[in-house]
């Protein structure tokens, strides 16, 4: 409901309402119990969440069809400009209603939450980040691979595999990567892995650097798949791995084979079976 004021006449008219908050959460993963506990009591108390897919179909179904709006990939194929999911998000705040975008992983990790906190301060909306652990971490880690590992990496890359379409040209310095010596991990890359592994193995990184690749961490249905910088365009196309889905890159890739067998937990069963055993 606006709020009302009285006018120098006396009588009582309408004023535009107070904006709601729009609060920027991450999803994590996609296990609904891999929420934070905030952004799951957001995610209850909010008038609307708009999402896309990526934070997995479990989390979805949690939502009231009444209170949810899909801005995510249209049925036929084309997808929801970020144009106009800013516009939305402003839209809803001025009505004053709580919205929530919920974002797969955390929304300040190749989630275009800086941009939509960038349009929403212009445009005078107030608004919470929630941060979330990303995708990045969190699918190599339930496939039993660390990102980091005293014997194997100090330091660990994240990069895009989807840039911004717009760029002339790449912004991703290979080269420097290949030269770092530590862990790689690609997000959203599985289209342009020929192109990567690649402009690494020109940059002088050797063949047989391990590489894994985790199709829908946490997810029903994750896949693992495992090869080498040499061998891993092939075993992708063998197991059929498509987005979403995390390149992991370098030694820490390696040491799944040593504690695969031994993991417990609801996604290793899954994984395994469905690639045929990648160890």
């Amino acid at each position: 409901m606006g709020r009302t004021a009285e006018s120098e006449s006396g009588a009582e008219h309408e004023l535009e309402p107070e904006p709601g908050t729009v609060f920027l959460v991450g999803s994590g993963p996609g296990d609904p119990d891999l929420l934070t506990v905030k952004a799951k009591r957001l995610l209850e108390s909010a008038d609307v969440v708009l999402h896309d897919k990526l934070p997995g179909p479990k989390i979805i179904e949690m939502l009231p069809e009444d209170r949810r709006e899909d801005v995510g990939k249209r049925a036929d194929g084309e997808r929801t400009p970020q144009s106009e999911i800013n516009e939305r998000l402003v839209e809803l705040a001025r009505e004053g209603k709580s919205v929530v975008r919920l974002k797969g992983g955390d929304s300040f990790v190749f989630g275009r939450g800086g941009e939509e906190a960038e349009y929403l301060a212009a445009h005078e909306i107030p608004f919470e980040v929630v941060p979330a652990v990303t995708s990045a971490i969190a699918a190599p880690a339930v496939a039993g691979i660390p990102v980091t590992h005293r014997d194997h990496a100090s330091s660990v890359s994240f990069v895009t595999g989807h840039e911004d379409p717009t760029k002339a040209e790449s912004s991703v310095d290979w080269d420097a990567l290949a030269a770092t010596g530590g862990t790689i991990v690609v997000l959203m890359g599985v289209g342009r892995l020929p192109d990567y592994t690649t402009a690494l193995l020109e940059a002088g990184m050797a063949p047989e650097t391990p590489v894994a690749l985790v199709e829908r961490g946490t997810w029903p249905g994750q896949r693992v798949a495992t090869g080498t910088l040499e061998t891993i365009v092939d075993v992708r196309d063998e197991k059929d791995i498509s987005p979403p889905a995390v390149t992991v890159i370098g030694d820490v890739a390696g040491t799944r084979e040593s504690v695969v067998e031994f993991i417990r937990n609801e996604y290793r069963e899954t994984a395994d079976e469905e690639t045929g055993g990648n160890r």
